[in-house]
């Protein structure tokens, strides 16, 4: 859209702000950025104003927690727990729960802030992954954002750890577990976190120091980076009428979008302020202080960590011994392959597709899931595959709910987690192909209008009219997926030199497979088509005029 007139708040802003230190331009330039209109662009506004929220109430109890696993008696004000022995960590955690004003809301609305930090990304990323916004010029802007995808990962698992409570402890002890077993540096990597042997004496304030100092600083760094590029870039937008890869409909930062982004704050901090409320989130009180002596049944770590707890219950008990060494690749395998398909898979598609497609041209105009089909189709496999591991990560909740046997709870996801990311990818496809005949049939034949008229012959008809003009151009928005040179060659032609040898020919068929025009647009037929919904006079079959 056209920006207009300069509003005179930025103009004033901007010349008292030019006379002092020369950036009156740039800021009238910036104030007046146009941002695209579209609900799902909010998305990972949710993770940024989560991560501002957990900032503000992990300050707040940075003051009152006490990162320390020196053994003290309990003498607060929660009863069940007065005179048992504990570290000052819990106890601390305690006080900040009963003692502290506000502050129980405080742990809880940081508690609901960090899982909404981190489902907003995998949302955001989800949005970002299956309208392709991730090509180029956007390749390193994915890339940040897959390292705070993993960063988040790490700042919870840290911040989960530091209560020193039974659950917190079972999860550490499997994280101990995974660094041991990891060959040649397991046990450096295990003293380092621990400070000696586990449980040890340091582990708590490392990660204190850890949780509240290096992963917020990289974290804080790397938003800042994905913001600046994401503005120097220009924002992706749906396509649509007027709108091109080399403009942006939508509407200024000052005042439409800037107003639109305070209030999303305001409601996202409402609902985490709710939440920590009246939503009881991690009661460190009932699962009593760590002991590697004492389990609980049904621990289950937060919902970003159950994938991670699924594989390693699925996982048969398999070991390696070489050369005098185990390798326990029942714990190796469940830890390591799962977040490395997911996270390499999603930090190399952008390269893996621009070599698949040889597209090296840039792209502003997001795609409809629909119109790439072999990318939704990977990505709704790869939500399968997370989603199996998820869900039985509490499978001896589900055995005992259910009333069936664990045994084979755990048969049946070794099964579905291979399975289920296929079929996941057929009746993707299968939808994909399905709805563009859908658009195609709306550009051809027009939309159904629910007006029955009745011909001469006797027949009765549906009148058909065009679609609506913002439909129709979204849907024309789409554009064949790249294929490389070469690919249609055939037996009797020359290949270009790059595409003769072993990888060339596999390139060559994976292009063709992946890219391409799969169903196209057919808006050669009028729109005064319509269907023959019956006769009075004589029994004809259902046609097309």
């Amino acid at each position: 859209m056209s920006t207009g007139t300069v509003p005179k708040p930025i103009a004033s802003t901007s010349s008292f702000i030019d006379d002092r230190i020369g950036a009156g331009n740039f800021l009238k330039r910036n104030l007046r950025k146009v941002f695209p209109d579209h609900w799902s662009f909010l998305l990972g506004e949710i993770a940024l104003y989560s991560f501002i929220v957990l900032l503000l109430t992990g300050t707040f109890l940075t003051f009152f927690f006490k990162p320390s696993m020196g053994h003290v008696v309990y003498e607060g004000s929660y009863e069940p727990l007065k005179g048992v022995m504990m570290s000052e960590a819990y106890a601390s955690t305690l006080h900040i729960s009963f003692d502290v004003r506000g502050g129980l809301l405080m742990r809880q609305m940081h508690h609901w802030a960090a899982l909404l930090f981190v489902a907003g990304m995998m949302v955001h990323a989800l949005r970002v992954f299956f309208t392709g916004a991730y090509r180029k010029p956007r390749e390193l802007n994915w890339l940040i954002g897959v390292g705070l995808l993993t960063l988040a990962l790490a700042e919870g698992l840290t911040g989960y750890s530091l209560p020193d409570d039974l659950l917190s402890g079972a999860g550490l002890r499997i994280t101990e577990g995974v660094a041991i077993s990891l060959p040649l540096v397991g046990t450096w990597i295990t003293f380092f976190l621990f400070g000696g042997e586990y449980p040890g004496e340091d582990v708590v304030s490392r990660f204190y120091s850890l949780h509240i100092l290096l992963i917020p600083g990289i974290l804080l760094a790397l938003i800042t980076a994905h913001m600046i590029l994401m503005w120097v870039q220009k924002h992706t937008q749906m396509p649509g009428k007027g709108r091109t890869n080399s403009n942006v409909v939508g509407a200024p930062f000052y005042p439409a979008f800037m107003a639109k982004a305070g209030a999303y704050f305001m409601f996202t901090f409402g609902a985490i302020a709710l939440l920590g409320t009246f939503a009881q989130i991690n009661p460190i009180w009932l699962f009593g202080p760590y002991s590697p002596a004492d389990i609980s049944a049904g621990s289950q770590p937060d919902f970003y960590m159950g994938f991670l707890e699924g594989s390693l219950r699925l996982m048969p008990a398999w070991e390696i011994n070489v050369l005098g060494f185990t390798l326990p690749m029942s714990v190796l395998i469940p830890a390591l392959v799962p977040m490395g398909i997911v996270m390499t898979g999603l930090a190399l598609y952008p390269f893996i597709e621009q070599w698949v497609t040889g597209d090296r041209s840039e792209h502003h105009i997001a795609e409809r899931p629909r119109n790439n089909p072999h990318r939704t189709s990977i990505g709704i496999s790869a939500v399968t595959f997370y989603g199996v591991l998820w869900l039985l990560g509490a499978n001896d909740e589900i055995a005992a709910f259910f009333h069936v046997s664990l045994n084979w709870t755990t048969y049946v996801g070794r099964v579905l987690v291979f399975a289920g990311p296929a079929l996941a990818y057929f009746i993707t496809y299968r939808m994909c192909l399905g709805l563009q005949r859908s658009d195609a049939a709306v550009i051809g034949h027009g939309v159904e209008s629910g007006v029955i008229k009745r011909l001469p012959s006797g027949e009765y008809i549906e009148v058909h009219v065009p679609p609506n003009e913002a439909i129709e151009a979204h849907m024309r928005g789409k554009t064949a997926i790249p294929v490389i040179a070469g690919t249609d060659v055939d037996g009797g032609g020359i290949p270009p030199k790059g595409m003769r040898g072993p990888l060339g020919k596999l390139r060559a068929k994976l292009s063709k497979a992946y890219g391409g025009e799969k169903i196209p647009l057919d808006g050669e037929h009028p729109h005064e088509e319509h269907a023959a919904v019956g006769s009075g006079e004589d029994d004809k079959s259902l046609t097309r005029h």
